[in-house]
C-alpha cells in the first residue's frame, strides 16, 4: 500500500516509517505542524526532519508555509481545547494531502508520543479519513518510541523539549503555580 506519514518532529517519525516499511508498505512522510513557534523551533524540526528523510532515504512533502496568524485566530478563547484544534488543523491536512495524492491509506507520528492523546488523534483521524476518502491507519506506535529516539539521536537530529506550541512551552517551563524563574 501507497502511505501517507504525518511527520510531527524527527524523533517521533523513525519507528513509525520504519515499521510501515517493513509492514511492505510504500511510504512517503507529509511535514505540516503551523503549531511549532517560535519560527526558528520550526526551522530546527523541519532541518531535523530532513534530516531523517536523508537518513532513511524517506521521500518528503514539505509544507513550507507558516500561518502563524492562522494558529492564533483558531486557538485564540479556545486554549482550553488548543491540542485537539491543532490534531484536527494537522490531522485534516494529512487526510487532504492523501487524497490529493491517491495514497491508499495514511497516519501520523503523533501515535509514536506518550504524551499525545491518542483516544482524540485516534478519534479525529478516523473522522478526517471518513470525510476525505482514505483510509486511516490506526497503531500505536509508542511501542517503538525509545528504539527511534536512540536512532534519531544516533543520527545527531534535533530534539525538542517540548510538543511545539507556545503554550506547550509555557507549561514546560512554567514552575508550578505559575511563579516565574526569573527575577
Amino acid at each position: 500500500m501507497r502511505v501517507l506519514l504525518h511527520i510531527c518532529c524527527a524523533h517521533c517519525a523513525v519507528y513509525p516509517a520504519q515499521w510501515l516499511r517493513d509492514q511492505g508498505h510504500e511510504v512517503r512522510g507529509v511535514f505540516f505542524n503551523p503549531n511549532i513557534q517560535p519560527y526558528q523551533e520550526f526551522v530546527l524540526r523541519r532541518e531535523a526532519v530532513n534530516g531523517l528523510s536523508e537518513a532513511m532515504r524517506l521521500p518528503m512533502i514539505f509544507m513550507e508555509d507558516y500561518p502563524l496568524e492562522e494558529f492564533f485566530r483558531r486557538m485564540v478563547f479556545r486554549e482550553g481545547q488548543r491540542c485537539r484544534i491543532c490534531y484536527q488543523w494537522r490531522l485534516e491536512t494529512a487526510a487532504r494531502v492523501a487524497r490529493r495524492g491517491k495514497y491508499e491509506a495514511w497516519t501520523t507520528s503523533l501515535l509514536s508520543s506518550k504524551r499525545q492523546r491518542h483516544d482524540w488523534i485516534r478519534e479525529i483521524a478516523q473522522e478526517e479519513a471518513r470525510a476525505r476518502g482514505v483510509s486511516f491507519l490506526y497503531e500505536d506506535f509508542r511501542k517503538g518510541s525509545e528504539e527511534g529516539h536512540r536512532r534519531s539521536t544516533g543520527w545527531g537530529l534535533y530534539r525538542q523539549t517540548y510538543c511545539g506550541c507556545v503554550y506547550s512551552e509555557r507549561d514546560r517551563f512554567l514552575p508550578p503555580h505559575g511563579t516565574s524563574r526569573i527575577r
